[in-house]
């Protein structure tokens, strides 16, 4: 299997190529099994907040997309950038990008969402090169290997059923693309949540916009997954995440099923878009 990784947001570290081909060499010790991992140079630019300006990272995600010796585009790190690329990327994308599998999360999901929603590869949200930075790494990045190489189901986050439909969005990512034509389908889906970093009332607003969404409000149900790192308002919110998804699933009348076993951590489990094939 070969994959490619580019950066469609943020720059990658230098250190993490050594560390992800390394990683890869210990799980598939026998040369036959183990994967091709092809870093972009463009991963390594910088153009401001950019890994590269936006015709840079364009360019070399539609390089990996378009390859037909790549099996799997597997997106280096978040960072903001990956929206300001879709335009530009999804019409020039061949028949070959429908073959890969795409794999990402964080600011990536708008990308996977719009690439989901065109019908492009087959789309997934899970852990990224760039987790080998955090305490932990080693296990997400393992999980993310094991995927993408043998379709391993230990990976899945644990709800993830045969027959049901599933996505995985950060919360705020998703909340940006409604209203926009890059707003996948998910009517019948279970859709998984997750933010980090974000102050209760954010996340109150994006969970009162994606539930209110006529788009969105044909799901089977949504799952809170973890909300990490949420400062503190002064004054005190008054309610946590959980209480905040009820209160608007409840209003919009979708059901809440419970927590979901991702995040913006190293525990992120693998959550396929659609019924997975293995």
């Amino acid at each position: 299997m070969k994959i490619g990784i580019v950066a469609p947001g943020g720059r990658l570290s230098p250190e993490i190529p050594d560390k992800v081909l390394a990683l890869a060499a210990a799980m598939y010790p026998d040369p036959g099994r183990r994967p091709d991992i092809v870093f972009h140079p463009q991963c390594f630019e910088t153009s401001g907040h950019f890994a590269g300006n936006d015709a840079a990272r364009a360019r070399a995600f539609l390089e990996i997309a378009n390859d037909e010796g790549i099996d799997a585009v597997w997106m280096g790190r978040g960072g903001y950038g990956a929206f300001r690329l879709i335009e530009t990327v999804l019409p020039r994308l061949t028949a070959a990008a429908k073959a890969k599998i795409f794999m990402g999360y964080s600011d990536a999901g708008a990308l996977l969402g719009a690439l989901y929603g065109a019908g492009i590869g087959r789309v997934a949200h899970g852990p990224m090169p760039a987790d080998l930075g955090r305490d932990g790494g080693e296990a997400a990045v393992r999980r993310a290997l094991a995927f993408l190489i043998d379709g391993d189901a230990g990976a899945l986050e644990p709800s993830v059923a045969p027959g049901t439909p599933t996505a995985a969005f950060n919360i705020t990512i998703l909340a940006h693309l409604v209203g926009t034509p890059y707003l996948p389908d998910l009517a019948h889906h279970v859709l998984m949540l997750e933010e980090v970093a974000e102050p209760m009332y954010r996340i109150d607003r994006a969970l009162g916009q994606i539930a209110s969404a006529p788009a969105i409000g044909r799901l089977a149900g949504i799952r809170l997954g973890r909300c990490g790192g949420i400062p503190a308002n002064d004054p005190d919110f008054g309610q946590g995440e959980e209480e905040v998804a009820r209160f608007w699933c409840d209003r919009a009348g979708i059901p809440y099923l419970g927590r979901a076993d991702i995040g913006h951590d190293t525990a992120n489990k693998v959550v396929p878009f659609g019924l997975w094939r293995p």
